[in-house]
């Protein structure tokens, strides 16, 4: 994977539609489209193995359309301009994040020292508790 090949098939592929968003703004929500609604054809992602884009594909099936477009609604902030750079850092972080492979478990036996730690420490404490009862 080539992160300044991806960052700039991201920059020049993706395209941004603007629609009015709710929350801060008063009575300007009603009248700036500053809502960033942005989408990106998978086919024009630029730097990646073709592994790498199925799993792209899986990992993110949630947020692409029937078209093979990724697409993401950002409404974060009031101004038109500061909603797009977080989409793009946003987009760009999610096609990263869904490319790492987790490094799988290997499965480890307790030792013997803590084994018997484990049962001197039961001992001490059925001690303890058997010191509690009453005397007959």
């Amino acid at each position: 994977m080539n992160k300044k090949e991806l960052h700039q098939s991201i920059v020049n592929n993706c395209q941004m539609t603007f629609a009015r968003s709710g929350g801060n703004g008063g009575q300007n929500v009603n009248k700036v489209n500053t809502k960033v609604h942005l989408t990106l054809p998978l086919t024009c992602l630029a730097g990646l193995s073709e592994v790498e884009l199925k799993r792209l594909k899986i990992k993110l099936t949630a947020n692409i359309n029937k078209e093979g477009c990724l697409f993401l609604d950002v409404d974060d902030e009031r101004y038109q301009e500061r909603n797009r750079e977080i989409a793009l850092s946003r987009l760009e972080s999610k096609i990263l994040q869904a490319l790492v492979i987790p490094k799988k478990r290997i499965k480890t036996k307790p030792t013997r020292a803590s084994k018997e730690r484990k049962l001197k420490l039961k001992k001490i404490r059925s001690e303890i508790k058997k010191s509690r009862s009453k005397i007959w």
